[in-house]
């Protein structure tokens, strides 16, 4: 699990056991259903199909950050600090987490549902494109309701 020397927050595999189980609603957009491996997590994710295409059964790395720096938060100091989330289509610049993934999205942690006493549920909104993860708080305890978060998976 993430520790406080990253601004990686919850990061885990995923295995998708659905996609669209609800019918496609969107030409471009799917919504999978996984499962994760190491901390029996449930997975609700909105993503572009066109960019990142994934079939069921199919597993992936997710991970979710408070920024792209690496490092702990504030380890750079100074005015490099100010540039550690900057992106920069030239691709000069410093390199982030999102060097290591191949599909990044950037929301808000929007809700936070207690459920029963262990088993919580976080909601982040990335541009209208929904996720939900459910488990044990243990596992969530860096996430916070209404920070900026990244989303960035890989297969």
């Amino acid at each position: 699990m993430a520790t406080n020397t990253s601004n990686i927050v919850f990061d885990d595999i995923f295995t998708i056991n659905a996609i669209d189980k609800e019918g496609k609603k969107f030409d471009r957009v799917s919504r999978l259903y996984a499962h994760s491996k190491n901390y029996d997590m449930d997975l609700t994710l909105d993503y572009n199909v066109e960019l990142y295409p994934l079939q069921k059964d199919q597993s992936f790395a997710l991970a979710l950050a408070s920024s792209l720096a690496r490092g702990p938060p504030g380890a750079a100091g100074g005015e490099e600090e100010k540039d550690s989330d900057v992106w920069r289509p030239d691709g000069k610049g410093r390199r982030g987490l999102e060097e290591d993934y191949e599909y990044v999205m950037y929301g808000k942690v929007y809700r936070f549902d207690g459920g029963t006493a262990e088993i919580v549920t976080a909601y982040a909104s990335f541009g209208g494109l929904l996720m939900s993860l459910t488990g044990s708080f243990r596992h969530m305890t860096s996430i916070v309701l209404g920070d900026p978060l990244y989303i960035l998976l890989r297969k």
